[in-house]
């Protein structure tokens, strides 16, 4: 089910070389694809966009009924439960709580002669959430993308999702999107709506900023309108490593194994435990736990292809492989967490000790979960607040105060060739 391997040995350093190299699928034909759906979409706007919509999701769209209603969503929230419409609160309430602690300030200071400098804050305009329907609906996801870009202040909150066949929306996504606040949300989906949304149709109003997850085709139509628009992030397959020593329950370590590989056959569950004896009892688990789960064929092949058991000499050394690794969510199941967290460079997420899995994170405890993948996470950060926001600069100068600074920038221009520039302070000095 999932191969046990010793860190420093050959197997060990060939796994990890190979760790990236995920089944490649054909980015050419892809981008033609995608590349087509996007020229159409910004040359035919709704038109276009109906007739992917036909093709892919429901042909029961067209342009008097893409706009969710107000009735739809009332219907929602009768439709999902009120546990559930509980649950989403409680969740909401947690992640405005984390969120409202990145928030940003401007500021301004005054130097001598009349210096004043600073910068401005403000949220961007216009926001647009992707959000993924049918049978891979998310509506933690929707919490996640929806409720930072409030809280930065974002006013307009344009929400796409594919329909289902009969030219509905999962209700539970409706309800999400209702209680984060989303201004419009409309049953689109696929590279189709990010083009609705990066270019505009004669419905759907041109945003600043696109966020949230999608197959291939969303990714890669969200790569190809950056530049008309703002992204978030090119998500790839979820990814989750575990740092273990003797504390840990191989119970609990199975269990996260596994909740990480349901989500996709690509999806990569690594376990990194400082004894061979304990990675033993944890295949063990694996096999035990897996027959009463719903997704266990995805659980099989994703551990088959992408899982590992480390046995590692220390947990300094399990750190060191998940610095190399750089994963979407890293456990850290030891005895004292804190102790090493300092030497953790390189996650998107971090979850201290044995009784905080990640699924706390996916859903409840407030940290955001769209979160950096396939090595990303070296130089990218989660979604956060500061990706709905845009600053400026500001400056003053006083006369007195240019002058005494007038000398150095004309020499500096000059030094450029750009005697404009220079000119520019000579003609204020001259009077």
């Amino acid at each position: 089910m999932v191969n046990i391997i010793f860190a420093n040995t050959e197997k060990g350093k060939k796994y990890l070389d190979n760790f990236r190299n995920r089944e490649e699928k054909n980015q050419q034909n892809v981008t033609e694809t995608v590349g087509g759906i996007l020229k159409d979409i910004r040359e035919n706007g709704d038109r276009a966009l109906i007739k992917y919509t036909g093709r892919f999701d429901s042909k029961k769209i067209n342009k008097s009924n893409i706009l969710v209603t107000d009735r739809e969503i009332k219907d929602a929230y009768e439709a999902s439960g009120s546990k559930f419409i509980k649950a989403l609160k409680a969740a909401a309430k947690n992640i405005i709580f984390f969120h409202e602690r990145q928030k940003r300030n401007s500021w301004m200071v005054t130097g001598d002669n009349g210096v004043i400098l600073g910068q401005q804050v403000r949220p961007l305009e216009k926001v647009g959430i992707y959000v993924p329907g049918g049978t891979a609906a998310y509506p933690s996801s929707v919490l996640m993308n929806a409720l930072p870009a409030k809280v930065a202040g974002v006013r307009d909150i344009t929400m796409v999702t594919p329909p289902l066949k009969d030219g509905t929306v999962n209700p539970k996504i409706l309800a999400a999107a209702d209680l984060a606040g989303v201004n419009k949300i409309y049953k689109a989906g696929g590279a189709q709506a990010i083009g609705a949304l990066a270019f505009g149709t004669e419905t759907i109003c041109k945003v600043d900023k696109i966020v949230g997850p999608g197959n291939i085709y969303v990714a890669m139509a969200k790569k190809s309108v950056y530049g008309f628009v703002d992204i978030d992030m090119i998500a790839g397959p979820s990814e989750i490593f575990i740092i273990a020593d003797k504390s840990a329950d191989p119970r609990y370590l199975a269990a996260d194994m596994m909740s990480q590989a349901e989500h996709d056959v690509l999806a990569s569950a690594v376990l990194a435990v400082t004894s061979e004896k304990l990675a033993l009892k944890v295949k063990e688990e694996l096999v035990k736990q897996i027959g009463t789960l719903e997704r266990k064929d995805i659980i099989l092949q994703s551990l088959k292809n992408r899982g590992a058991v480390f046995v590692v000499s220390s947990v300094e050394e399990g750190v060191d492989l998940a610095n190399r690794i750089a994963p979407e969510h890293l456990e850290l199941c030891i005895s004292d967490p804190f102790s090493i967290l300092g030497e953790v460079k390189n996650a998107g997420s971090v979850f201290m000790g044995n009784f905080s899995p990640e699924p706390l994170g996916d859903y409840m405890a407030g940290p955001n979960h769209i979160l950096p993948t396939g090595g990303t996470a070296k130089f990218f950060s989660p979604l956060s607040v500061d990706d709905f926001i845009k600053k400026f600069s500001f400056t003053h100068y006083s006369k007195k105060s240019l002058l005494k600074v007038s000398g150095d920038i004309m020499e500096l221009a000059r030094s450029e060739g750009l005697t404009a520039h220079a000119n520019s302070i000579k003609v204020r000095m001259e009077g």
